[in-house]
């Protein structure tokens, strides 16, 4: 696995635990932040590769910070 899916895959994973404790589902997540549901789903299977903007809406949505989203995101 390539660094950039490793980094990927992290932050998606990160994305998919937080919102799986909140039991929110991908609908209820991209009606908080704004992002398309199948956007989610791409950021969660690592396959997409989010802005910081991006981010930070799903961590505002998730009740995070930017960097709690990306803890342990290193490229």
């Amino acid at each position: 696995m390539s660094t950039r899916d490793a980094v990927l895959s992290k932050l998606g994973s990160n994305v998919r635990k937080r919102r799986e404790a909140l039991d929110f589902s991908q609908e209820k997540l991209s009606e908080r932040s704004g992002l398309d549901q199948t956007y989610i789903s791409g950021i969660e299977c690592g396959k997409r590769n989010p802005g910081i903007k991006n981010i930070a809406k799903l961590a505002k949505a998730l009740g995070f910070t930017t960097s709690e989203l990306c803890k342990g995101v290193d490229a």
